[in-house]
């Protein structure tokens, strides 16, 4: 549903260029609008399998961005906002070959092996669902994970066309357990001086996760104190700088939000798009 058009990725793989991703000005397979109760569809069931020989290039890209492939499925563990495809890519041919159905588990990611097994679970509301990815996408802006119609109708997020979600890889004999609903509790807003001062946004309710963009990772805290305040000329005034400790040396993050929706999220990324922050972040604590 929210996928872009992967024609600019044609030299990659034969695959990765007629992929489910593209918006194909075909057909619908034929059997898309027949009745189906997907609430008795169930899980994927995680196998072992070797890693398809279609749709996994060491490195991509496509309208301009480079993705580069994790070394392994095992392990992935991610949050992020998932949007989901029907009928308009059924019965069309996925990443690695498969045919896509609708109706049954599936997705697509960036940047994991495939095929990929993982559980994604629905943040706003607890539920969750076992996936085989064996497709890439999506290549939209602020989007982790594209969901088939029947696993996005079982995390009840057709109506909404997105939803905060957990993802994590799940290997043969594993099933790791749902996410957490709850979301911890935000890190503390911190100000570099008082020039620098930023506004906290208001607390979002204790039921909904929360959602920041986060514009860069900076050794010297100067520079992380140098993009608030480019933030704060221009008007983003929910910017804060987050000092994370890791292996020995401190990293000053630089954060925004809480942001309220992904609407929210597209709005602000593309605001700081224009700023010169393309490669802004959603961070789902």
């Amino acid at each position: 549903m929210y996928r872009s058009s992967v024609a600019t990725a044609a030299a990659l793989l034969p695959l990765l260029a007629v992929a489910a991703c593209a918006p194909f000005p075909t057909t619908p397979g034929g059997q898309a609008g027949r009745s189906v109760d997907v609430s008795k569809v169930p899980d994927a069931m995680p196998g072992d399998e070797t890693p398809s020989r279609y749709g996994n290039p060491a490195s991509y890209t496509v309208l301009g961005k480079t993705y580069t492939l994790a070394p392994a499925c095992k392990g992935y563990h991610d949050r992020g906002v998932a949007s989901w495809y029907g009928s308009q890519f059924h019965g069309e041919r996925t990443s690695d070959g498969e045919t896509y159905d609708m109706y049954t588990m599936t997705a697509a990611n960036k940047v994991v092996p495939i095929p990929c097994y993982a559980r994604v679970t629905n943040l706003q509301n607890g539920k969750s669902v076992i996936v085989k990815i064996n497709d890439r996408g999506p290549f939209v802006d602020n989007r982790l994970i594209d969901l088939s119609y029947a696993a996005a109708s079982r995390l009840d997020m057709l109506g909404s066309g997105t939803a905060l979600v957990d993802v994590q890889a799940v290997t043969a004999g594993e099933a790791p357990t749902a996410a957490a609903v709850a979301p911890p509790t935000p890190p503390p807003v911190t100000t570099p001086s008082p020039a620098l001062a930023t506004v906290a946004a208001a607390a979002l309710p204790t039921a909904e996760p929360r959602m920041y963009l986060q514009v860069g990772a900076y050794a010297a805290r100067s520079n992380a104190e140098a993009a608030v305040q480019k933030l704060a000329v221009n008007g983003v005034t929910q910017a804060f700088i987050l000092p994370v400790s890791d292996a020995g040396r401190t990293l000053y993050k630089v954060r925004i939000g809480p942001v309220a929706d992904v609407a929210g999220i597209d709005q602000l990324g593309a605001r700081l798009a224009a700023l010169g922050y393309p490669d802004a972040e959603i961070i789902i604590p």
